[in-house]
């Protein structure tokens, strides 16, 4: 019996991936949907390969060009936001959610909304609208997986287990690109170095996420939503070979360890298969190669983002759509090489300190809500990209 699928995101990193997999075992799967962004050559190359009913790029300006390339093969095409949502809410059994950003909010609910499974890669969802987005799937029987290589394996690890007995979540975290670096050189890193990750292949504003932690101060608030988990459980430890993914340690002081390469399949693949597990074409570690895994303290000087994760998660309500949106204009600002390094730390912390005051709390988490604190903060973050200008 095939699974109808679909891959929000398929011409991304973990997209790529998605369909790698899926190309695999063409008599399981039926797709329904593939969404991108510009790259419409990879989009309608990935649509053909799988037989999609629907390809659908992010930009109206790309319209024309998709088109031509799908031209004679009987696949629909579509542009915008709504031609997304109206895809992600087309019938399917498993919906693969990996549009970068808080872009990939409003299509992931409409997948909620018709009671798929949804494997989350979009961390940003979690972030900015944890209790919308568990309630929107409670309400229509749908499920969310988690395809985050640490929130899978901490998903992994309490398999059989009562998460009454657990008594810390550990998420480790590589310490990206500049993880070597003294402090006093961080002001100085470029675009480009920034741009390269020691052990994963990722895309540029996840690689760059890295090197600040604010992809992992992301992942702890993901695992404090996703797991229910207390924020005063939750830590973080800098593990530089990025081969132990995550641990839960239980009351009984037994830690579970996650061990797997650096390989995002891993993470999907579990997603894509669960309940069960199947092969997958991911390497076997020899740990007597390997020798060692060494653990590091996080610095909190030299990663703020840490803390501005602990303010979300104590503030609640709107303020991971605030902290969210300003790391993403924050980061824009850096990409656009209008700020340096440290100044993306800043000018979050520029709209935390004008925003907390606001009932960030107290607001009910609605998409318009959610997307109003999003405007607002991105708003206030270019202005505090202007002031801070070089």
């Amino acid at each position: 019996m095939t699974r109808k699928v679909s891959i929000l995101g398929s011409t991304g990193s973990i997209g790529c991936s998605t369909v790698g997999l899926i190309e695999r075992k063409p008599d399981t799967f039926d797709v329904v949907a593939l969404t991108g962004g510009r790259n419409v050559t990879r989009l309608a190359k990935q649509a053909r390969a799988l037989g999609a009913e629907i390809a659908v790029t992010a930009f109206d300006d790309c319209l024309e060009p998709l088109r031509d390339a799908l031209s004679g093969t009987g696949i629909e095409v579509a542009a915008g936001e709504m031609a997304l949502c109206e895809a992600a809410g087309r019938p399917a059994d498993w919906v693969m959610s990996a549009i970068v950003g808080a872009a990939g909010l409003p299509p992931g609910l409409k997948a909620l909304e018709q009671g798929t499974t949804l494997a989350l890669a979009n961390k940003e969802s979690l972030v900015t609208a944890g209790s919308l987005l568990k309630s929107t799937a409670a309400g229509s029987g749908a499920r969310i997986l988690p395809v985050d290589s640490e929130h899978s394996a901490v998903f992994q690890g309490l398999v059989g287990e009562d998460i009454e007995t657990v008594e810390r979540v550990i998420i480790t975290a590589s310490g990206g690109a500049f993880r070597d670096w003294p402090m006093e050189k961080l002001a100085s890193a470029t675009l480009a170095e920034a741009s390269s990750h020691p052990n994963w292949d990722m895309g540029k504003r996840i690689t760059i996420d890295s090197a600040s932690m604010f992809n992992k101060a992301l992942e702890i608030i993901e695992t404090h939503e996703f797991f229910n988990i207390d924020p005063d459980k939750i830590e973080v430890i800098l593990h530089p070979e990025s081969l132990i993914h995550a641990l839960v340690g239980f009351c009984d002081g037994a830690l579970m360890a996650h061990v797997g390469p650096h390989d995002m399949r891993h993470a999907i693949g579990y997603a894509l298969n669960w309940p069960e597990r199947d092969h997958l074409p991911v390497e076997r570690l020899n740990l007597a190669e390997i020798g060692q895994f060494t653990f590091h303290e996080p610095d909190d000087e030299r990663y703020p983002a840490l803390a501005q994760a602990r303010w979300v998660m104590e503030e609640g309500g709107l303020a991971g759509a605030v902290f969210n949106a300003a790391k993403e204009r924050a980061l824009d600002g850096f990409i656009e090489e209008r700020i340096g390094f440290l100044d993306m730390a800043a000018v979050v912390a520029d709209v935390i300190e004008i925003m907390s005051g606001e009932g960030l709390g107290l607001a009910a988490i609605t998409l318009d809500s959610v997307q109003q604190a999003d405007e607002t903060a991105r708003m206030r973050a270019g202005e505090s990209i202007l002031r801070r200008q070089r």
